[in-house]
């Protein structure tokens, strides 16, 4: 029997409808105050304590000091030169690499597609091992040439400003890749076809069409190239370079003897921050002064090459990579080798160094998976409603959300570790233990600077997914969160599980953060390897790397067969 519409209903109707808007709303204030917690107040107070005296008194001389000191200026000139020579070089490689897999066929050449983005999963710390244990002093290759080739002295391939720049290269090549591919992707073949019909051939329409149309992603791959770059300070220092400036934050601010070294810590992790803003600010603007309104996802047809072209293009492609995968033979070799000194290759193989890592201190793996699970459900809870917002809502506030998710992509990491630990030093209240002492605080530092990578996974899906799919479950009385399971999520999983995917390889390869803020009996692994490393153990230092390789080849694995080549809009 159905009862007839009354007053009472009506209201009932109203007041369901309010709370559901006072949830939603009550959700929003949730993100900001997250936000506003674990981002801004930690970079607020990083930024107060460069401006004060270590008795709170406002003062510039702190900035003074610094751009007076003649060590620090070159520090900053180096790291300058170094983000800007790296942008440079995996421009280079990036592009090409991206250009030939997108647009021509030719043998393996999905392969060479999943190769090519191999090298991301290697952290430069890492990287710099299997490189120092191939290219160092004593490594295999200057054995050979002494050994063998009648060298009398070794060749220094690896210990100064070029050794970094090679490993920052070869690491970070395939983050120009994916961010070219993407944007490469979404230009009509009908532009190509136009240029051509005027005489544009080869080179020209490359530089005249082709790549001013890709700069969108062009910009948001080389500023992620040059702000990892700057911000890495543990590749420089197992290769002797500490005049840079992530370098010496780290130095200035692990050192608890000289009060003036750790304010110049402080303030030069502002620096840092505030030239990473402004690298952002100019990227945008120059981003925003162009119209790209012809760019949109289209099929293209690949062009075949001449049997000299194919050649070409495979010895190419497979000699960079070559040299990327370098490090993958240094590391497996030292990590089952013994006796590896003088000799091109280790004289024995041994499964002990895996057996110290994985048994006897397996904290390094399971806090690393712990930690980057944790990360990567921050990531989801917080991420998802953000994207949501972005592109569902006219909310106010969506647009500084937006600015904030994308500012985050641009601080170095050792900026915000350190603004973590001027901000969260003292207990909170009711509590007797300050948040830098506890193991959350590396699972919510990670959150926030993968955060970016959930936010852009989820909102490059839900672009696709019309409105009028959800519109029309609402239509028939289906309440918001049941058209989000039933309707968005089945259509949008990928890009949230992408997302996460890339958040949890991200953050197990963390570094930067996770030493300035390592807390005793909760290291990860990057922290593992660092300390190895430096205690003379490089045989478990390499084991370890090997084991993170390994998890990361298979979140990689997951993520390629998910998207296919489709994975640049995560980084754009």
């Amino acid at each position: 029997m159905e009862l007839p519409s009354t007053g009472l209903t009506t209201s009932f109707g109203t007041l369901v409808g309010r709370r559901r808007q006072i949830g939603g709303l009550l959700g929003y204030a949730g993100i900001w105050a997250f936000m506003a917690i674990f981002l801004i107040y930690p970079l607020i107070r990083l930024f107060y304590d460069a401006f004060t005296t270590n008795e709170e008194a406002f003062t510039l001389m702190n900035f003074y000091d610094f751009f007076t000191d003649s060590y620090y200026l070159q520090a900053l000139v180096n790291s300058l030169l170094l983000g800007i020579a790296t942008v440079i070089t995996t421009s280079v490689i990036g592009i090409t690499f991206a250009f030939l897999l997108l647009r021509y066929e030719f043998p393996f050449r999905n392969l060479f597609s999943f190769l090519s983005i191999i090298p991301m999963i290697m952290p430069p710390l890492v990287g710099v091992m299997g490189f120092v244990f191939i290219l160092g002093r004593a490594g295999t290759v200057n054995v050979i040439l002494m050994d063998y080739l009648g060298f009398t002295k070794p060749i220094n391939f690896m210990y100064g400003i070029h050794g970094v720049l090679l490993v920052e290269t070869l690491h970070l090549f395939p983050l120009m890749t994916l961010s070219i591919v993407d944007a490469m992707g979404k230009i009509s073949p009908s532009l190509d076809e136009a240029a051509e019909s005027v005489g544009s051939r080869g080179l020209r329409k490359f530089w005249d069409i082709t790549f001013p149309l890709t700069t969108p992603g062009y910009v948001s791959g080389a500023l992620l190239v040059f702000i990892w770059t700057f911000a890495d300070f543990a590749t420089p220092l197992v290769v002797g370079i500490d005049n840079l400036l992530a370098s010496q934050a780290y130095l200035n601010i692990v050192q608890f003897v000289d009060r003036r070294l750790f304010k110049m810590g402080i303030v030069i992790s502002a620096i840092m921050i505030l030239l990473a803003i402004l690298f952002l600010i100019v990227a945008k603007r120059y981003v925003a002064m162009k119209d790209y309104s012809s760019l949109s996802y289209t099929v293209i047809e690949r062009r075949k090459l001449s049997r000299a072209g194919r050649v070409g293009v495979i010895i190419f492609l497979s000699a960079v990579l070559v040299f990327a995968f370098i490090p993958y033979l240094g590391i497996i070799l030292d990590s089952f080798g013994r006796g590896w000194a003088l000799t091109p290759i280790p004289v024995k193989y041994t499964l002990q160094y895996f057996q110290r890592v994985a048994i006897e201190t397996p904290k390094f793996i399971l806090n690393s998976l712990l930690y980057s699970g944790i990360t990567v459900l921050i990531c989801i809870i917080i991420g998802v409603p953000i994207a949501w917002v972005m592109a569902r809502t006219q909310l106010p506030g969506r647009d500084l959300l937006d600015s904030l998710t994308t500012l985050i992509l641009a601080l170095p990491g050792t900026g915000i570790g350190i603004a973590y630990l001027r901000a969260f030093r003292e207990p909170f209240p009711f509590t007797t233990t300050a948040l830098i002492g506890m193991w959350i605080v590396i699972p919510l530092v990670l959150g926030v600077r993968r955060l970016p990578y959930t936010v852009r996974g989820t909102f490059a899906s839900l672009q696709i997914v019309h409105k009028s799919f959800e519109e029309a479950a609402e239509s028939v009385g289906a309440r918001r969160t049941t058209t989000f399971k039933d309707v968005t999520l089945p259509l949008i999983w990928k890009g949230v599980l992408v997302g996460s995917l890339y958040s949890f390889i991200l953050a197990l390869q963390e570094a930067s953060a996770t030493l300035l803020l390592v807390v005793p009996g909760h290291e990860m692994m990057p922290v593992g390897i660092f300390n190895f490393y430096i205690g003379g153990s490089v045989n478990e230092a390499a084991a370890l790397g090997l084991i993170l390789i390994v998890l990361g080849a298979t979140c990689l694995f997951a993520i390629n067969k998910i998207t296919g080549t489709k994975m640049g809009g995560v980084f754009g």
